[in-house]
Parts: C-alpha cells; structure tokens; sequence
C-alpha cells in the first residue's frame, strides 16, 4: 500500500489490522528505480506475529523482491541489516540518495515497552541486482 508522512513527519506503517500488509513511501523512488525506495512492516501487532517478524534475522547476500505496480519484479540483494535506537535514527544514511537503485526495508525492533512500544528500528540496506518481467504483464 502506498505510504506518506504523519502530521509529525515521520513514517507510519500500514494499519495495525493488516499485519501481512507491507507499505511504500508513495512520494520516495519507486521500487526498481532510481533512488531509495522505502517499504515498512510491522514486526508483530495484537494478534501476533506480522509480515517482518524475522526481519532482523535476514542475511547479508539475500535475495529481496519486489512486485512493482508495473507488474515487473525488482530484485535486490542485502547488503546489510541494522538496528537503530529511535532516538538516533540516522535518517540521512537510511533515507539519503545514492548513486544506485536502492531498497530499505523497516520494522520495529529493540526492547518493547507497551506504553511506549518498541525502542528501535530494524532496518534492511539492499541494493537493485535486476528487474525481472514485461512492463504491463504479470
């Protein structure tokens, strides 16, 4: 689903009841393309384990893909997977420009308190590898 910045500039991920549900940052570079695209998931929700569960257990060398509106496939290998306190979230390295087609993946991550949630964030650095598919065709 597409994504944009709350009232206070930050990133939401997708509704809490959609815990399969991944989301883009709809005014960020578009998966496949130049730029860094940015795609967020909740780690678990009330109801229990959700789509990035394990996201801070991903490999370096790992294979990521992604279906594009366009129908194409966007393959992307990880370079890398951090965790960030929330208080020192470096915004620059993870949203910044690169000179290369580049993915982040992001969830929640760290100690959980249940007034304030979770004190991190798990980020996945990858970079494009290939694109797969016919524009236009699924």
């Amino acid at each position: 689903m597409e994504l944009r910045l709350d009232r206070e500039g930050r990133l939401p991920a997708p509704p809490d009841d959609r815990p399969k549900l991944v989301g883009w940052y709809a005014e960020g570079p578009a998966p496949g393309g130049p730029g860094t695209a940015v795609v967020v998931g909740h780690r678990d929700t009330r109801t229990g384990p959700a789509v990035f569960a394990a996201l801070d257990m991903v490999q370096r060398g790992r294979v990521v893909e992604v279906r594009r509106a366009d129908g194409r496939t966007a393959v992307y290998t990880v370079d890398a997977v951090k965790t960030y306190e929330k208080a020192h979230f470096p915004n620059e390295l993870v949203y910044g420009t690169r000179n290369r087609p580049e993915l982040r993946l992001i969830t929640c991550g760290g100690a959980y308190d249940r007034r304030k949630g979770y004190t991190s964030n798990v980020v996945v650095f990858a970079h494009l590898t290939g694109v797969r598919g016919v524009a236009g065709r699924g």
